[in-house]
């Protein structure tokens, strides 16, 4: 049976692993420097600007549901649990995500990635 470990005596339930509790996207950095800067924290959204030259990126982080605006683009190497995908980001391009437990990235092109990430609050 998961989730349950049985010896002489009665059975003893035993939680399932944690996952790892991430840093969020502000707390997360490149190499213990900050790549995310807050412009905006309110009671209803928290708004952040993130850069990644060439050669730096994101180590492995989580994301509450947000929307992103890519602001200067980049090529973007990106890591999740179900695999790594190479993305040409380009100025201009958006998208919505519903959040997720991590993923991290590195910027494998020749400019500076520059993104807002924008997250309602409930």
């Amino acid at each position: 049976m998961a989730g349950f470990a049985f010896m002489a005596g009665p059975a003893i339930a035993i939680p399932p692993p944690q996952a790892t509790a991430y840093p969020d996207p502000l707390q997360a950095g490149w190499k213990g420097r900050k790549v995310c800067a807050v412009l905006k924290d309110n009671e209803r959204m928290r708004v952040l600007r993130c850069t990644f030259p060439p050669g730096w990126g994101h180590e492995r982080h989580r994301h509450a549901p947000h929307w992103g605006y890519i602001l200067r683009g980049s090529t973007m190497r990106i890591t999740t649990a179900s695999g790594t995908v190479v993305r040409k980001l380009k100025a201009g391009d958006s998208w919505w995500s519903d959040g997720f437990d991590w993923h991290e990235g590195l910027n494998i092109g020749k400019t500076t990635g520059v993104y807002l990430i924008v997250e309602p609050k409930p």
